[in-house]
C-alpha cells in the first residue's frame, strides 16, 4: 500500500555564477563548480521517494535526456501501491530540480547515485533507466554491482547511440527561444511552442520539452542546463569504455521502432565493441518501446540475462520483480 512520499528539491540559484550563456531564455544558474580533469563530485540530487516495505529491494527510476523525475509519476505510484516496494524517482544533474554542473559525464552521474542510494538506505535496488538514464544505470551496475539487485535498461544499449532525433538541433532551438519578461505563463508557453515548432514537429514532444520551462522572478528560464548539455552531447551519446562486469540479472527492453537502438545493427555493434564480461538478453519489440516480444533472444557481453516480462507496463514490471 502507498503510505507516504518524501520529496527533496533544490531551489533555483546556486553557489557559482552561471557564466556566459547563449540562451535567450536563460538556464537556471549553476550550483556546482568543478575543475577540468578533477574527479566527479557527487551532487545532492532532487528526488521523490514513495514508501514501502524495507525488506523488499526498492525500485529506482532514472529518466532520459531533457526529462525529469516527474516522467515516472504515474508508474511509480502504481508500482508502490501494487508491489508494496519503495519507489524512488530522481532528477539527474542538470535536469529537473537537481543542481547544475559543467560536468555532464556518465561517470559523474554514476557518482551522484553512488552517494544518494546508500544515503537513503535503498541498496541493493532494482535500477530502471530509460535512454540516458539507462546508460547511467548500466555504468553504475558495472562500477558498483553490489548496489544493484537487478537492472532494467529501456530503449538503450551500452554503446554509442545513433539516432535520427537531432538532439543538437533541439537544444539549439531551445536556447534560441526569446520570451519577454513578465509575460503570462500561458502566453509564454504558447510563444515557446511556436518557436520550437519549426524544429520539433511533434506537438507531444514539444509539450514534453516545455515542461522544462519555468518562471522565476517574472522571467522564464530553462531548468535544464542547456549549456552543459550542448557542450557534452557527444559524451551523452557515447558510453564509457568498461572492463568491469555486472553479474546480476539484467533486462533490456528494446523497441522495434526505436530511433535510438536499431535492433540487429546495434546488436552486432554491441557484441563486437563492449569490453565487459558476462551476458544479457537482447529483446527486440515488434511495434514500440512500450511492448516487447520474446521470439528472438540474442546475447550481448556485459550482463547476465533476466527472464523478461510480457509488457513494459505495471504487470510486466511486477513479473520482472518477482523473477
Amino acid at each position: 500500500m502507498l503510505r507516504w512520499a518524501r520529496a527533496w528539491r533544490l531551489p533555483h540559484g546556486g553557489l557559482c555564477p552561471s557564466g556566459s550563456s547563449f540562451s535567450r531564455v536563460p538556464v537556471a544558474p549553476s550550483s556546482s563548480c568543478s575543475r577540468e580533469g578533477a574527479e566527479p563530485r557527487p551532487l545532492p540530487l532532487s528526488y521523490k521517494l514513495l514508501d514501502g516495505e524495507s525488506a523488499l529491494p526498492a525500485v529506482v527510476f532514472l529518466h532520459g535526456l531533457l526529462g525529469s523525475k516527474t516522467n515516472f509519476n504515474s508508474i511509480a505510484k502504481a508500482l508502490a501501491e501494487q508491489t508494496g516496494r519503495r519507489v524512488l524517482t530522481v532528477d539527474a544533474r542538470n535536469h529537473g530540480d537537481s543542481p547544475h554542473s559543467p560536468d555532464m559525464s556518465y561517470e559523474a552521474m554514476s557518482q551522484d547515485l553512488q552517494g544518494l542510494l546508500p544515503q537513503l538506505g535503498l541498496v541493493p535496488c532494482v535500477l530502471i533507466g530509460h535512454s540516458m538514464g539507462g546508460k547511467t544505470a548500466m555504468l553504475l551496475a558495472l562500477q558498483r554491482p553490489e548496489l544493484v539487485e537487478r537492472l532494467v535498461a529501456v530503449d538503450i544499449s551500452p554503446v554509442e547511440t545513433t539516432s535520427s532525433s537531432n538532439f543538437e538541433s533541439i537544444v539549439t532551438a531551445m536556447r534560441a527561444i526569446d520570451i519577454p519578461d513578465e509575460m503570462p505563463r500561458s502566453h509564454a508557453r504558447k510563444l515557446a511552442d511556436g518557436q520550437l515548432s519549426s524544429v520539433v514537429q511533434d506537438i507531444a514532444v514539444r509539450q514534453w520539452l516545455l515542461t522544462n520551462l519555468v518562471e522565476v522572478g517574472g522571467r522564464f528560464m530553462w531548468r535544464v542546463n542547456l549549456d552543459a548539455l550542448a557542450q557534452h552531447l557527444d559524451k551523452i551519446m557515447a558510453f564509457p569504455l568498461q572492463q568491469d562486469s555486472y553479474p546480476g540479472p539484467t533486462l533490456f527492453l528494446l523497441g522495434g521502432n526505436s530511433e535510438f537502438v536499431q535492433c540487429r545493427p546495434c546488436l552486432t555493434l554491441a557484441t563486437g565493441s563492449t569490453l565487459t564480461a558476462r551476458r544479457t538478453s537482447w529483446l527486440p519489440s515488434e511495434a514500440s518501446w512500450s511492448k516487447t516480444c520474446w521470439q528472438e533472444r540474442h546475447e550481448i557481453p556485459g550482463f547476465k540475462s533476466l527472464q523478461p516480462a510480457p509488457h513494459l507496463d505495471i504487470e510486466g514490471l511486477r513479473r520482472s520483480l518477482r523473477a
